[in-house]
């Protein structure tokens, strides 16, 4: 990816909040909440937008617009704002561009707490919504209705790890006049540009492979200019803005992203591997796996493989709880992402407030795990893999 004949990466580390008086090298934090005017007119020009500059942290701030910038570059989008969480941006996202009466088409396969939003709050606010399962993309227009305004999916799906042809969404969404919304944080906008593919907004929980090292919140949405204008004024009225220390850290985080993200690639594609070829494990999904079910679709829309895998622990929901009690290295945590690798039992945690039969058709049964592989010597990764699936007895 290159702008300007520079490669995003590289517009990303050199593209900075401007300096001040003292000609800093690294950009410093602006913990303030607000800042003053000139006189009376500076004041009204400012509020009137007739001027660009920061009035009040929550509406804008110089560490979260540095941020901000760094990621429209990477996504190769035309604007952005960014929340205090991944869940900020997906449902403040949501909330500016969606009215009573609307509907959503999007993906079974989606993070518990995007479910819960769909299915839980947005009825209460009459926003309906049809779901299609990962391999039903050709009965998406049948679910497409008048009312319907938006098509929204992840991929990879979490936690599942499926993959969604994001052209043919694309292509979908172009002829019924639909908002299309992708969930891009299991990929970084290193590994994949939904835009490219016909996205009109992208969504990060910037907490997880963008942070990497499991110290802040963050999320961020970015895509088509008109789109975030409605998604600005929604937040700056609500409040989810990102706070300025945040932003300081995933800006700094995202000048370490590339390379960061290709150790971690590495690294799954082995230990993949690893459990592709152990007995006590089945139906292992990783995105550059050749058995994976959309490998030739994931190769064609990423330039790498991501960090996640899910697999099934043979013999269901209290043997994947055994593998879990059993694990010595890594890290038991519902957040993924990080330096150090950590894994889940979904069914038990992140999604056993879905019913069996939901979780079921999100692709989530009850052996299922999911590992976010981190920067670890991989062999140790895999000991500590082996010597859990060897002492559970499976």
């Amino acid at each position: 990816m290159k702008t300007n004949n520079t490669h995003t990466e590289t517009t990303a580390i050199r593209t900075q909040a401007p300096k001040t008086q003292y000609l800093e090298h690294s950009v410093p934090l602006y913990l303030t909440s607000s800042y003053v005017f000139e006189d009376s007119e500076d004041m009204r020009a400012s509020f009137a937008e007739e001027k660009e500059r920061n009035i009040y942290s929550r509406y804008s701030n110089p560490n979260t617009s540095e941020f901000i910038d760094k990621m429209v570059i990477m996504e190769q989008a035309e604007a952005g704002f960014a929340f205090a969480s991944g869940m900020a941006a997906v449902f403040s996202s949501l909330a500016a561009l969606l009215e009573s009466g609307d509907h959503i088409v999007a993906c079974k396969s989606l993070f518990g707490s995007t479910h819960s939003l769909f299915s839980q709050y947005f009825p209460k606010w009459n926003i309906s919504h049809s779901y299609f399962k990962i391999d039903e993309l050709d009965k998406i227009e049948n679910l497409i209705e008048p009312e319907t305004k938006i098509l929204f999916a992840e991929s990879p799906t979490n936690p599942g790890v499926d993959i969604l042809d994001l052209e043919k969404l694309g292509e979908i969404a172009r002829k019924h006049n639909l908002i299309l919304i992708i969930d891009n944080c299991f990929a970084t906008p290193y590994l994949q540009n939904p835009i490219m593919f016909g996205a009109d907004l992208v969504i990060h929980s910037a907490t997880k492979l963008i942070d990497g090292q499991g110290r802040v919140l963050g999320g961020v949405t970015v895509g088509r200019a008109d789109l975030i204008r409605e998604i600005y004024l929604f937040s700056r009225n609500t409040g989810p803005s990102m706070s300025p220390f945040n932003a300081w850290i995933l800006s700094k985080s995202l000048e370490t992203l590339p390379v960061r993200l290709e150790k971690h690639c590495e690294n799954a594609l082995k230990v993949a591997e690893f459990l592709e070829n152990n007995s006590s494990v089945t139906n292992v999904k990783y995105p550059f796996l050749k058995s994976h079910p959309q490998y030739e679709i994931a190769i064609k829309q990423m330039k790498l493989g991501g960090n996640v895998i899910a697999f099934e622990i043979k013999k269901g929901l209290d043997a994947g709880r055994k593998f879990i009690d059993a694990i010595k290295l890594c890290s038991i945590s519902a957040n993924l992402g990080d330096t150090r690798s950590i894994l889940t039992h979904p069914a038990s945690t992140t999604h056993s407030k879905l019913s069996k039969s939901d979780r079921l058709e999100s692709g989530i049964t009850d052996g299922l795990i999911r590992i976010s592989v981190g920067l670890e010597h991989v062999d140790d990764i895999i000991k500590d893999l082996e010597q859990a699936l060897t002492e559970a007895k499976y």
